[in-house]
């Protein structure tokens, strides 16, 4: 596997460390350039709005979502991510890119997540066949970390299931499908 990097804005071209073995499956670079694609050009989103925009990036694992949305010019990132190998190389990215002034790693499973602050973009690239976004999203909307209107980016695998009250896209890409929306 190539290493992940940072596709487009301040990081452009930086490498992302993964950690060993296939636990952790970072997202591929085509899929989350078309994410970014989407979120950049959707009329329901738009370049100017990411600029200031709270991210939370949930099943973090290397924290490429989170850390594409800040090197393009998200105010802020925190990244939910609970297996200690994902969280040692989250950390080794966020300051390789110079970031921990702006970013927070919560090393907990979201499902037993504290109440936190609200987000106005949110990533959940969990593991492929256990039907975790809804589940996550329900936890997350229960502690108060998803702001009103917020856009939800979810990676969902082939058997994968996820019905939001209000669907703005859906991509496929390869294995994975991209489903944006709002909760």
């Amino acid at each position: 596997m190539t290493a992940p990097r940072i596709i487009a804005g301040a990081w452009k071209g930086r490498k992302l460390v993964a950690p060993e073995g296939l636990d952790t499956r970072p997202t591929n670079a085509r899929a989350r350039q078309a994410a970014f694609d989407i979120l950049l050009h959707a009329e329901w989103a738009g370049a100017q709005w990411l600029r200031g925009t709270r991210v939370l990036d949930v099943f973090a694992g290397t924290g490429a979502y989170g850390l594409e949305a800040l090197s393009r010019g998200a105010a802020a990132a925190t990244f939910i991510e609970s297996a200690p190998p994902a969280v040692a190389a989250l950390r080794k990215n966020i300051t390789a890119c110079k970031a921990e002034a702006t970013t927070q790693v919560i090393a907990t499973d979201v499902f037993s997540i504290r109440p936190g602050h609200l987000h106005g973009l949110i990533f959940l690239d969990p593991p492929y066949g256990h039907g975790f976004v809804p589940k996550a999203l329900a936890a997350l909307t229960t502690r108060g970390w998803i702001a009103p209107g917020a856009i939800i980016v979810a990676e969902l695998g082939s058997g994968d299931t996820f019905s939001p009250p209000e669907l703005l896209a859906e991509r496929a890409h390869g294995k994975a499908k991209l489903v944006f929306a709002r909760v």
